[in-house]
């Protein structure tokens, strides 16, 4: 008789042990996120050095540290001081909103497509904008001010309309590209009907630039910045709450519909006021999630990333479109051209999976 002996199994591990290969996890994945912060400050700071040195005329660091400090450079503090810094400074600010504002819809509304710019609220601030300015004559403060209050109302609509009993991400997606278009329809009659230097101005605002960033305009878009992101920034744990669905949500004593619409309203006002300084810069919101997560590879808050990857794509788009392509394009130009292969992308795999978005 042959006997067979069963090989030894290999003890179970001990709740000690389970706790510490858990403990070990959760402290690669926050050294991880840091380091991706870190990182991205750093990339951050360099390309707005580099915003500050490159142009028509090239300064060394020392001469823009020299004009940012306060002394008075022939031609340097004319050229860095008046021209660059603040277009720098409005790039840096409406790239962190449109990231974060972007990542909050996309986290609580669990669908990848759920973007400020696809689902129609930045189109309501744009169709504002260009009837203001094409029937109107409104420019400044005033446009600013039209521009977010209808991007704000517009999302009270598209919300409004996606309610029934909760609301759904496929439906408000849904709702979002249909008032979207009805919306682009409103801009396209407005064009039509508007006069060569209107429709120029028009023109320029709806493709997302930073050519009219000067300091006037800096401190209200500063403000607005300073007050609403640390307000996001407290509401995160209700948007991680979120994140796992409304019953678990509300296990964790978070109610879902109260944390929903206060996260949307702090969100859209964020997304329009960057749209109301800069016009609607394309797939910035819709972009900086997606890179943000990668780039993490974990769970737990995407904001400060994502706000973090929409400022450098802001300010990294706008210096190629100034000076890497033989001639100058707006910064919407550049974004749209990365944003475009991503959504078809987006969209191709979830075909091919037979998933939904």
């Amino acid at each position: 008789m042959t006997a067979v002996l069963d090989s030894p199994s290999a003890p179970a591990p001990t709740p000690a042990a389970l706790g510490a290969q858990v403990g070990t996890g959760r402290r690669a994945r926050v050294r991880r996120r840091r380091l991706v912060v870190a990182m991205l400050v750093v990339l951050l700071v360099g390309v707005v050095l580099l915003t500050l040195c490159v142009g028509e005329k090239v300064y060394s660091p020392a001469t823009v540290l020299r004009v940012l400090l306060g002394e008075q450079v022939p031609g340097a503090s004319f050229n860095v001081g008046t021209l660059r810094a603040p277009r720098a400074l409005t790039g840096l600010l409406v790239g962190l909103g449109f990231g974060i504002g972007g990542v909050v819809f996309q986290t609580m509304l669990r669908n990848p497509l759920a973007s400020p710019d696809i689902i129609g609220i930045s189109a309501g601030a744009s169709a504002a904008a260009v009837v203001a300015i094409t029937m109107f004559d409104v420019a400044g403060n005033v446009l600013s001010v039209i521009a977010v209050v209808s991007g704000i109302g517009v999302a009270a609509l598209i919300y409004a309309l996606s309610w029934r009993r909760g609301v759904h991400g496929a439906r408000l997606v849904l709702i979002g590209i249909a008032v979207g278009a009805m919306l682009d329809s409103v801009i396209s009659y407005a064009m039509t009907r508007a006069g060569v230097y209107d429709a120029n101005e028009a023109l320029r605002w709806l493709t997302g630039s930073l050519n009219s960033a000067f300091w006037p305009g800096v401190p209200p878009l500063a403000i607005a910045m300073v007050c609403l992101v640390p307000v996001l920034l407290v509401l995160a744990r209700r948007l991680s709450a979120l994140q796992l669905g409304d019953d678990a949500a509300a296990g964790l004593g978070v109610h879902p519909d109260r944390s929903r619409l206060a996260l949307l309203v702090v969100a859209v006002a964020i997304v329009s006021v960057a749209t109301a300084a800069a016009g609607p810069i394309a797939f910035v919101a819709f972009l900086s999630g997606p890179i943000a997560h990668r780039l993490v590879r974990g769970t737990g808050s995407l904001l400060v990333p994502s706000a973090l990857v929409g400022a450098l794509l802001v300010l990294v788009a706008d210096f190629v479109g100034q000076h890497l392509l033989g001639t100058r394009f707006p910064v919407g130009v550049v974004t749209g051209v990365l944003g475009a292969p991503y959504l078809l992308w987006l969209l191709a795999r979830t075909n091919s999976s037979g998933g939904s978005l």
